[in-house]
């Protein structure tokens, strides 16, 4: 458990205190579709933040989340045809594309800082977040290698108001991880099956 005060507390029906708090480049616990998560804006120093609240090594990339396929040119560099079909056929959805990242956006999520995982989440509150603040940076709210978390209640215990400044509640969350592809070799790869089958894949790529 983490020292200090608790982060703030909110209902999903005000994106105010959610919205300033991420413009502010602070951290924001957000229910999703899958999992909650932690999510900042993609500046330096708020995704700097995800990753110390997480314990997260920078080696291991952070995700993306978008509110449209229009948000994708601010994340990506390019969008191959299969991911294109991936996306119009499962998004919004627990689906994570990997693909070649904008050098500056790269260079942001950590990793190789040559691609990045997008995904669009069937969940009307981070959709409008990031319509309105821009594509997050997000990754589950728990420390690295610890299980996912999946009350609000839950992630204000375990992080203190300095790590995470809002945390919006949407209550259980207990959805199944995002199935991950990779997109950017001569075929899409499953790096991850997880809650869209690898044959719901297969078929909206045919």
């Amino acid at each position: 458990m983490s020292s200090g005060g608790r982060p703030a507390l909110v209902g999903t029906d005000d994106l105010t205190p959610l919205l300033e708090a991420l413009r502010n480049g602070l951290v924001v616990g957000v229910p999703t579709d899958t999992v909650y998560g932690l999510a900042a804006r993609l500046e330096p120093e708020a995704v700097d933040r995800v990753f110390a609240a997480k314990g997260r090594p920078p080696d291991l990339a952070l995700p993306v989340l978008v509110g449209s396929l229009d948000q994708l040119s601010l994340v990506a560099s390019s969008f191959p045809a299969a991911a294109e079909a991936l996306a119009e056929a499962l998004w919004p959805g627990p689906l994570t594309l990997v693909i070649r990242a904008r050098r500056r956006v790269g260079a942001l999520v950590g990793g190789s800082g040559r691609t990045v995982g997008v995904r669009w989440p069937a969940f009307p509150l981070v959709e409008q977040l990031c319509l309105e603040a821009g594509p997050l940076a997000v990754t589950s709210a728990n420390r690295h290698g610890e299980p996912p978390l999946t009350t609000a209640d839950a992630v204000r215990v375990a992080f203190s108001s300095e790590q995470v400044a809002v945390v919006a509640d949407g209550g259980r969350c207990e959805g199944t991880p995002s199935t991950v592809v990779d997109c950017t070799g001569r075929a899409p790869t499953c790096l991850r099956e997880g809650a869209v089958p690898w044959e719901a894949i297969e078929r909206s790529l045919r």
